[in-house]
């Protein structure tokens, strides 16, 4: 009886680590880490552009819908991807704010400056495809045309994964020539995409390299806690607590409805607009919301505009910024909101006024989703707010 006693505790812990290694294997999603550049590059960023009399900007397309956020030039987080065969890396813009994977051409111009460049003669998996792509900034052109090949995305291996091959960056000026970024990976959703192509993940989900068709993205706020991209689930251990679900307003933008914002215990909502509409957006690095609220807002914080839009303050502000997000408050402390550089900090906020339809636009970027862990929930048309957990 002993005997037998301890053969079944021996295959129950037997199944059990089979079970673990099971789960291990076959839990269904993927994470990898994203890059960051420090607060110290990203102000100094913000300070070139305003001293060039540079500022935010915007496209939006001809029937008044799709826009497109030209903030790329400072965005904080990145990660790599691969194309083709044998694979050519590219650091990417992880972006809930567009559709599309682009990176730059072997035939670029000068705009691509010394960026990675895809090469199609070196890729035994290519198709040419050859249709034109042209998204029009408010700065000018990014142009090129559609390719497609083999795409490794955190090691999950994406076949015939359709995008574009940058031939003109000029509109992103000289920030991306010189900058971190070889291209942009989009993650909102398809009908954004400027030839209507499967995105990246979509392709991901519908390969069965997930099992969920969701994502999440966990921002991290130093040069050591950079920041993970989980696709096909969540990871617990980068937030605390219970997710928050938001159902889309629609399934374009993750864009969702905003009850209020208040800082200081002072409401600075528009009358005019109820509810007030707000996309989730990994692609812009900070906030942004209509100039006559921002204004206010720094106004009432005591901070000085150095650019149009764009504000510098004490950094020993006191006063919490609240989003009120379908009855539940989410609150940012200066710690979360102010980017400090030295002695000077960088509000968070900054105004952009994009007209109707899709305006009047609150913009949580990644200022917002540093504090809040941001689940984009693609199956259920919504997005899932946790507090992040930065141990």
């Amino acid at each position: 009886n002993y005997y037998n006693y301890i053969k079944n505790i021996n295959m129950i812990a037997i199944q059990s680590l089979i079970a673990f290694c099971l789960f291990v294997v076959t839990s269904g999603y993927k994470t990898y880490p994203l890059k960051k550049i420090s607060n110290r590059d990203f102000v100094a960023g913000i300070l070139s552009r305003a001293v060039k009399g540079q500022k935010l900007s915007y496209r939006q397309s001809s029937n008044g819908g799709s826009i497109v956020i030209n903030d790329y030039e400072n965005s904080q987080y990145y990660g790599e991807v691969a194309l083709g065969t044998p694979e050519q890396t590219f650091n990417v813009i992880f972006d809930t704010g567009s559709s599309d994977l682009w990176v730059a051409s072997s035939n670029c111009d000068d705009s691509c400056g010394r960026h990675a460049k895809y090469d199609s003669s070196k890729s035994s998996t290519y198709v040419a495809n050859g249709t034109t792509f042209n998204i029009e900034y408010g700065s000018g052109p990014v142009s090129g045309y559609q390719s497609i090949d083999t795409m490794n995305m955190g090691d999950l291996i994406v076949k015939g994964q359709e995008f574009a091959e940058v031939t003109d960056a000029s509109g992103l000026g000289a920030a991306y020539k010189l900058g971190k970024f070889d291209g942009i990976l989009g993650m909102a959703f398809p009908i954004l995409s400027v030839n209507k192509v499967p995105t990246a993940f979509e392709n991901v989900y519908d390969q069965g390299l997930v099992d969920e068709n969701l994502f999440a993205f966990y921002l991290g706020n130093s040069r050591v806690d950079k920041g993970e991209l989980t696709l096909g689930g969540v990871n617990p251990d980068h937030y605390t607590g219970d997710i928050t679900w938001v159902n889309l307003l629609s399934a374009t933008y993750w864009e969702i409805a905003m009850d209020d914002v208040v800082v200081d215990g002072k409401s600075y909502a528009d009358p005019t607009e109820s509810p007030m509409k707000a996309i989730v957006d990994t692609g812009t690095s900070i906030m942004t919301g209509p100039a006559e609220q921002v204004k206010q807002i720094a106004d009432a914080l005591g901070a000085r505009e150095v650019i149009e839009g764009e504000y510098f303050v004490n950094c020993d502000v006191t006063a919490n910024m609240e989003f009120v997000i379908d009855g539940n408050t989410y609150t940012l402390t200066p710690e979360d909101y102010l980017i400090p550089d030295g002695d000077i900090c960088l509000l968070g906020l900054m105004a952009l006024d994009i007209p109707k339809p899709t305006g009047p636009l609150w913009i949580l970027g990644d200022v917002f989703i540093r504090k809040y862990y941001s689940v984009f929930d693609v199956a259920n048309e919504r997005v899932g707010l946790a507090l992040a957990n930065h141990g």
